[in-house]
């Protein structure tokens, strides 16, 4: 008798599941969602290492409309007032087949949804009610409906709701008093940068990345301030007080469509209790934006989890947690310590970080161990 598998939340993660299920095994399953639609806003770009992209291409990612996605060869690093410091191939990690690449999350979430949208995908569908039934998992949703299924994959993001039902130790994410902030830009007004690769600026308790999104001169601007609350109705406030009065220069480039968040991250990640329960994506462990890893870390836990089912691993429990912690806390590290080194608000710190990284991406150890590790397929 075929198993049967309920995916919780359509984002990234859920959707890639969903795929790799569909694509490459005969398991039933469906994917429920609690809002009424699919984000498809435009709002933000993602990047993409080669870990993640080797594992789309195996859901035809390869197929996407090279005008929708760009493949960038480097990342420049700046001063916040726009000096070079020094530059890093991230070509060097990819393969024929498999490129570092940036997009928005919209055209991902297109693709993704192209194969399982009529069939597989449920909206407005919030938890209710569940219980153990002759070995299996019985889900009631708050419409009266209800799915019984073999396993339950948690992928409603770091505020996980299907972690409430399922476990009794809570996993809050922590704010880490910082805000991101995001907007599309047609132009690089007048930043002296080259536009097809990723440029990081980095000031005091701040940094700004700038980089290609598509093949239409479209530039993703993402900052991160690091301030003690989120006030969303003075953003351009916290911009001018933060950002401007470190580089007036920049005020052209956020008149645009701004959309801002407050930054939170997991501490730790926990075992599911139930081993018919799993989580991925931010589900299991919500990671900082500056190691570019959100997206990327998503894919790869669908794909792990994917493996172990199909190859009814009697301990895929267990197995996918020590896997996916040990990878968790690679990327968990680094991005924690870039959160660190970019911000240093000292003069001379940042004069020191800026010597060293001047030496480091000339040391092919260095980024093989820091960067290549985390790339790897």
């Amino acid at each position: 008798m075929k198993k049967k598998i309920a995916i919780i939340g359509a984002g990234i993660a859920g959707l890639t599941l969903a795929n790799l299920i569909k694509k490459n095994s005969d398991f039933e399953f469906m994917l429920y969602e609690k809002e009424e639609s699919l984000s498809l806003d435009d709002g933000f770009g993602i990047q993409l290492s080669t870990n993640s992209v080797s594992i789309l291409n195996k859901i035809d990612f390869n197929k996407v409309d090279p005008k929708d996605i760009f493949h960038p060869t480097a990342i420049d690093f700046f001063t916040i007032k726009n000096e070079k410091i020094c530059d890093l191939e991230i070509s060097k990690f990819n393969t024929e087949y498999s490129k570092y690449t940036t997009l928005k999350r919209s055209t991902l979430i297109e693709f993704l949804k192209d194969e399982i949208y009529i069939q597989h995908l449920r909206f407005g569908k919030r938890i209710k009610e569940v219980t153990e039934l002759k070995g299996k998992v019985l889900i009631k949703f708050h419409d009266n409906t209800n799915d019984l299924v073999d396993y339950v994959v948690g992928a409603d993001g770091i505020f996980s709701n299907t972690r409430s039902f399922f476990e009794k130790k809570k996993n809050q994410p922590s704010f880490k008093k910082a805000i991101a902030i995001r907007l599309i830009l047609k132009t690089k007004h007048n930043l002296d940068i080259n536009e097809k690769n990723i440029s990081l600026f980095m000031g005091s308790n701040l940094h700004l990345v700038i980089y290609p999104i598509n093949k239409k001169n479209e530039l993703n601007l993402a900052c991160i301030i690091r301030d003690k609350k989120y006030d969303p109705d003075n953003i351009k406030s916290l911009i001018e007080r933060r950002l401007l009065t470190q580089n007036p220069n920049l005020e052209d480039l956020f008149k645009g469509d701004l959309k801002s968040w407050p930054l939170y991250s997991s501490s730790k990640a926990l075992p599911s209790s139930n081993k018919k329960v799993f989580y991925i994506g931010d589900a299991f462990n919500g990671f900082l934006p500056t190691l570019a890893q959100g997206a990327g870390q998503s894919i790869e836990s669908a794909y792990e989890l994917f493996n172990l089912i199909k190859d009814e691993n009697l301990d895929a429990s267990n197995v996918y947690f020590t896997t996916r912690s040990e990878r968790t806390k690679i990327v968990r590290r680094r991005s924690n310590f870039n959160f660190f080194a970019f911000h240093f608000s000292s003069s001379f710190m940042q004069k020191i970080r800026n010597f060293f990284l001047k030496f480091l991406v000339k040391k092919k150890y260095f980024i093989k161990s820091y960067l290549g590790t985390v790339y790897k397929s």
